[in-house]
């Protein structure tokens, strides 16, 4: 397993490296800061953090959120390093507290679709944004869509030399992923080295990552004013959100697709203590980015120990092969991210989802909104989403007219079950979801309905098993709906009745219906058989 996990880490600290040079550049801060903030975030999760597969380093949302807030306030050279420690600092410090609070329950908002749909949105985006690197252009876009055209737009300025490169890379890097037991990421990368050097690809104007200059820096604590750190708080506020959606988009989705467990509070934890370790060591934001973990997961990671491997890795090529990293061509780099995420592109999931004809479009939802919105934006309305399909389920329910199978105590939906036949002069109901102030009239309004068709029943039963509890509006709606039957002549019984229900029902004074309240549909049935017409 060790030695599974070492061959894990060490493929992905090949990709740790050139990224961390990237998106220092994104933020505009040195090099060695995202590079040490790679090595601490892996470190200090490993400590507490559960996912086998978690790589927490800097992410190119968090590092492009960090440009946008230091340039929103305006700093001279030597306050943006200060601020940029503290947004960091701040960061870990709103994981940490909202750990503490358990806020991680939130989580359960994030349907697995939705996740689903996340993952596939956000490699989408990744892979998007490695396209100008291959054709060897330089443009930008606001979105992934307007990027797509403007690299089109820029055909005639492509670099063939480039372009071969990433995609020798990228064959190379596929056929190597095939094989787990090697690290495929980390040999493709020193092909790319050796091939810069033999075919002197930057001379044919291929771009090179460049001179890496890192150092550790000494642990501080940055000194800001009061106002100050308000202001940098309401910037790290989505700083934090967009760390968050992405990091357990990434943890909960690979956890659920190998069966692990991961908790969200303590997850928010281990973010928590690897933000305050990147701060110690004047480092980035970190987040368990997808490309990070699909790295580790493509690589066959088996435990923590990955990271901590990848994070020795990482310290080892900065010591070691900086110089050998220096000329490593930026297409080959794309290539490798391209290949890590390539998995996330397949239809599996979502063709799973059209089969079983549920929440297909919750999925394509969550995948179209981070496509067309961005992560934390994309995120949000996919959440939007879910929440919305889940209310309009739960006030529009079915409503099923239930009968007595054959020989037996058991009453199943007559639509599905010719066998089964209605208690005579009794119309038995069950709502197929819990009766709330959403869809409490309308369920008990269709039932009055019914029962007015000819022949009209004498007694209804209403099987509300579905209802663990009940709101104040369903109480009276319920209330409401046993005085109308009464005035037309028809006896109400509850069937299937939870004892949190019985307590609203004796709280409310609804002591009629608390005393025609039973425990299974069957007993129901049996006491409106034997009632008196008069009671």
């Amino acid at each position: 397993m060790r030695m599974r996990d070492l061959i894990a880490g060490l493929s992905v600290s090949g990709l740790m490296l050139p990224e961390a040079v990237a998106y220092s550049a994104i933020a505009g801060l040195s090099s060695e800061r995202a590079i040490m903030a790679g090595i601490a975030g892996c470190l200090a999760y490993a400590l507490i953090g559960r996912s086998r597969f978690a790589i927490v380093s800097t992410t190119s949302s968090a590092a492009a959120i960090l440009a946008a807030t230091l340039a929103a306030m305006q700093l001279s050279a030597d306050a943006k390093a200060m601020v940029a420690t503290a947004a960091v600092l701040l960061t870990g410090v709103f994981f940490v507290v909202a750990a503490l609070v358990r806020a991680g329950s939130l989580t359960s908002l994030i349907s697995r679709p939705v996740l689903r749909g996340f993952a596939f949105g956000i490699a989408t985006t990744i892979i998007v944004k490695q396209l100008p690197t291959i054709a060897g252009v330089e443009v930008k876009a606001p979105d992934i869509f307007h990027l797509a055209y403007a690299i089109f737009r820029a055909a005639a300025d492509w670099n063939l030399w480039s372009i071969g490169a990433g995609a020798v890379a990228l064959v190379a890097f596929l056929m190597l992923k095939r094989l787990p037991a090697i690290p495929g990421a980390l040999i493709v990368l020193a092909l790319g080295v050796a091939a810069s050097y033999a075919l002197n690809l930057a001379g044919h104007g291929v771009a090179l990552v460049g001179h890496i200059d890192a150092g550790l820096a000494m642990p501080s604590i940055p000194l800001l004013s009061a106002s100050q750190w308000s202001q940098l708080a309401t910037y790290v506020v989505p700083l934090v959100l967009i760390l968050f959606a992405e990091s357990w988009g990434t943890i909960n989705g690979l956890a659920t697709a190998h069966g692990d467990t991961v908790t969200a509070n303590r997850e928010l934890g281990a973010l928590g203590l690897a933000n305050l370790a990147s701060a110690l060591v004047q480092g980035m934001p970190v987040g368990a980015g997808f490309s990070g973990g699909s790295a580790a997961e493509a690589s066959g990671s088996q435990s923590r120990a990955t990271a901590v491997f990848a994070a020795i890795g990482l310290a080892a090529l900065v010591i070691l092969a900086a110089p050998l990293v220096a000329i490593l061509p930026e297409p080959v780099l794309a290539a490798v991210v391209i290949g890590t995420l390539s998995h996330a592109l397949e239809p599996a999931p979502f063709v799973r989802l059209w089969h079983l004809k549920r929440d297909f479009w919750v999925a394509l939802a969550a995948a179209a909104s981070v496509l067309a919105f961005g992560v934390l934006n994309g995120m949000m309305l996919a959440v939007a989403f879910s929440l919305f399909a889940v209310i309009r389920r739960l006030a529009s329910p079915r409503l099923a007219m239930l009968g007595r199978l054959p020989g037996s105590h058991a009453f199943v939906d007559m639509a599905r079950h010719a066998d089964a036949t209605a208690p005579e002069g009794i119309g038995v109901w069950r709502p197929a979801e819990p009766l709330f102030f959403g869809n409490a009239t309308p369920i008990l309004d269709a039932i009055t309905l019914a029962s007015r068709k000819p022949p009209p029943p004498r007694a209804v039963v209403i099987s509300i098993e579905e209802t663990y509890d009940l709101d104040s509006t369903g109480l009276d709606a319920l209330m409401a709906f046993d005085a109308n039957m009464a005035r037309a002549g028809i006896r109400v019984q509850l069937a299937r009745v939870h004892d949190h229900v019985r307590d609203v029902l004796t709280a409310g004074g609804a002591t009629g219906l608390l005393a025609r309240s039973s425990y299974s549909v069957d007993d129901a049935v049996t006491a409106l058989m034997s009632a008196k017409p008069t009671e």
